[in-house]
């Protein structure tokens, strides 16, 4: 039995959203034993393993998905999280960048996590049941994560002058990557089409307006949209993911087949 044209489409949207998942996931673990205080490393890496847990899910339903079909390759989560080059990975370009300080970060999941409230908020009404009960999981994980960097964005940014410049440094450095975020393919139309997608349009008017408050709240000021950059749903992305996946999968890759 060979996968359908549906299926196919199913598998690859939940690879797409496993790979969001992980890497940023990953980025975040290397705050573990980096945070600025013990609370703050303990909830960095925390945060990662909801990041992570997410990931986990996302191919899980793929690899069901595909062995359902009754392929002879039978795959597992750990197929698409270890055994796929940079080419393969479908990740939004935010979610790779560099760590960076503690500014960096919180900028880039106050993004994110606004993001995700919304995403995951329509993710719970799709017509694919396992897809909607990942995203009634991760809602109330990301609940607690948007609250967070907003708290996180509103102290550094109306903190000392150097907390505001370094806020600002890296609101300027992120935002070009926040367009593709809102992109859609042929592929994401057709499972929209189908009820199973979420339409990132129809929110992004809701997020704009969250993040451009919050920022302002913070004394901090969104860039004029002078560039963006696109390309991680195509499989086109920075080093930076080279260098993750380098250091994510060489156990894996090294020592094949081993249970721990």
């Amino acid at each position: 039995m060979n996968v359908s044209a549906e299926q196919q489409d199913l598998i690859q949207y939940a690879i797409r959203l496993g790979d969001d998942s992980l890497i940023l996931g990953h980025r975040l673990s290397e705050w573990v034993s980096n945070g600025p205080f013990l609370e703050e490393d303990i909830a960095q890496g925390n945060i990662a393993l909801d990041y992570i847990g997410r990931a986990r899910m996302y191919y899980s339903l793929a690899a069901d998905i595909h062995n359902q079909c009754g392929e002879m390759n039978v795959k597992s989560e750990d197929d698409y999280a270890y055994l796929r080059d940079e080419r393969q990975y479908q990740n939004h370009l935010i979610n790779e960048l560099p760590r960076g300080d503690f500014a960096y970060t919180t900028v880039r999941q106050l993004i994110v996590d606004l993001y995700n409230v919304y995403y995951l908020e329509a993710l719970k009404q799709s017509s694919e049941a396992q897809l909607s009960a990942i995203a009634h999981k991760a809602a109330k994980e990301t609940s607690y994560h948007s609250r967070r960097s907003k708290q996180w964005t509103l102290r550094l940014g109306d903190g000392t002058a150097e907390s505001k410049l370094r806020m600002q440094n890296a609101l300027d450095d992120i935002w070009g990557y926040t367009h593709e975020m809102f992109e859609q393919d042929e592929l994401e139309q057709r499972l929209i089409d189908r009820g199973v997608a979420v339409d990132c349009a129809r929110f992004k008017q809701a997020w704009e307006q969250d993040i451009t408050a919050i920022i302002s709240q913070s004394g901090l000021k969104l860039p004029e949209a002078q560039w963006s950059v696109r390309g991680g749903r195509e499989g086109y992305h920075t080093e930076n993911l080279g260098h993750i996946l380098t250091e994510l999968q060489f156990v894996h890759r090294s020592i094949p087949d081993a249970r721990w």
